[in-house]
């Protein structure tokens, strides 16, 4: 005789997470059975929550060559810095260009100045050694010529990615933004007390020096570069008269320094260095730009 009843049936699987809940799919690592809401594509199958976070947990995160997250896009940055130079540009521009008192405001002046109008008045103008410390970094994103942005923000767009792909965002605007804090410090100290300055040229060549290390650092062709560097230092030099050789010099001289504290630190501890050294770099400028002002009062 046999039972009319047959063999009995399995029950079904129930989801580790939700038992109240039967399911015929698992987890591919695990091999726990998971429900429709528990499960997360994997490259083959399915994975379940506890699974996913272990291996995210578990996962080496990229880093770029020199410690720290790499770019998803690394000319994200150089296009946000174009951005606040171009619209400080237009504010200038529709405030009067360079005459206006928003020029006055901006540019880095190292001692308050009288100057002469074409009307036959007079503007007292407030520099830094009488209490206008923001002219050290409002100046870097300051032009007045549609020339003079131009050249600078076309190199800021194709020199700034191929820094910042090897530094990393965080580094490439430490690099960018203390390399402007050193030309604005070596225009403090080198220019006439009565002249303004303003423009990105110092950060730029601060981008040209980093790179500079960065290609010897890594044994790279730098010919085009040095030369590319080299045609800028004899325009800064023949046109001396109306540009800043003190800010190309102070920029270029402080982004090798800090590329090279960025490059050459050591792989223990080396982000500790990186950031200490550089903090150490802006205090030095900090400094020697109290000195300066100390003079000048």
């Amino acid at each position: 005789m046999t039972d009319p009843q047959g063999p009995p049936v399995a029950a079904a699987p129930v989801c580790y997470r939700h038992p109240g809940r039967e399911t015929w799919i698992r987890c591919q690592r695990c091999d726990r059975p998971i429900c429709p809401d528990c499960m997360n594509s994997a490259a083959v199958g399915f994975q379940c929550p506890s699974c996913i976070k272990e291996g995210a947990r578990t996962t080496r995160s990229p880093r770029a060559p020199y410690g720290g997250s790499p770019s998803a896009n690394p000319a994200l940055s150089s296009i946000g810095l174009i951005a606040i130079n171009v619209a400080v540009w237009l504010s200038i521009s529709a405030a009067g260009g360079g005459g206006s008192a928003l020029v006055d405001k901006l540019a880095l002046l190292p001692r308050t100045t009288l100057f002469g109008n074409s009307d036959g008045t007079a503007t007292l103008v407030k520099g830094v050694s009488d209490g206008a410390y923001w002219q050290l970094a409002t100046s870097v994103f300051s032009h007045v010529e549609v020339w003079h942005i131009a050249f600078n923000m076309l190199a800021l767009y194709f020199l700034g990615p191929q820094l910042e792909a090897i530094l990393g965002r965080a580094r490439f605007l430490a690099v960018y933004l203390l390399s402007g804090l050193a030309s604005s410090t070596a225009v403090l100290w080198l220019s006439s007390e009565h002249t303004q300055t303003l423009g990105a040229s110092g950060a730029i060549f601060g981008l040209m020096g980093a790179l500079l290390v960065v290609g010897l650092k890594l044994r790279a062709n730098v010919q085009q570069l040095l030369f590319w560097i080299g045609i800028n230092v004899v325009f800064t030099v023949t046109a001396s008269s109306y540009i800043s050789w003190q800010g190309h010099f102070g920029g270029l001289l402080g982004g090798a320094v800090l590329a090279a504290l960025v490059v050459y630190a050591p792989r223990q501890r080396r982000a500790t260095f990186q950031w200490s050294s550089m903090a150490a770099f802006a205090a030095v400028c900090v400094v020697l730009i109290g000195l300066r002002i100390a003079a000048l009062s």
